[in-house]
């Protein structure tokens, strides 16, 4: 008697433990990687950001105003006439401490402002180009030193804060 034996049939291959291991861990470094590179990418666009901030110069302080007293002066006039010339004045500083060095000489600035435009005549004075100049000339006169050895003093601007002429 001859036995025959059935082919046996090998049972369908289940992953062992080993292959799911080897799975997740798999899945886990492609999970790190792109987590890796998205903050990779987030930081290296927020840097030159950064980057340019830091190479910007530092802001500049804000100027200080420094108003000063209106006047009244009489003009030169050549047609017999009196004319008269009100003005406001504020300056433009850079510091305090130049603000402080003009209210010491304040007096001394007001007589050379107020003989500086008394010696003006009320037709220089009317066209726009007039009163750039005089705001000019009015710049160059106050940040002349007061007193001998003294440094200039620093004046950014002139402004007019009231100008008639009568």
């Amino acid at each position: 008697m001859a036995t025959t034996t059935a082919p046996q049939q090998a049972a369908p291959a289940s992953p062992g433990p080993m292959k799911r291991i080897i799975l997740i861990v798999l899945i886990a470094l492609i999970a790190a990687g792109a987590a890796g590179a998205g903050v990779w990418f987030f930081m290296a666009k927020r840097a030159p950001a950064a980057a340019s901030v830091e190479a910007a110069p530092p802001p500049t302080a804000a100027p200080l105003f420094f108003p000063l007293d209106s006047m009244t002066v009489n003009l030169q006039s050549d047609d017999g006439q009196q004319h008269f010339l009100r003005i406001g004045l504020t300056l433009k500083l850079s510091d305090a401490a130049t603000q402080q060095v003009l209210t010491e000489h304040m007096p001394e600035i007001r007589s050379h402002i107020l003989l500086a435009l008394s010696n003006k005549h009320p037709d220089e004075l009317a066209p726009l180009d007039g009163k750039r100049a005089l705001a000019d000339e009015l710049k160059t006169l106050i940040t002349e030193p007061t007193d001998k050895g003294t440094p200039p003093i620093r004046v950014q601007d002139v402004l007019f804060t009231e100008f008639v002429v009568q």
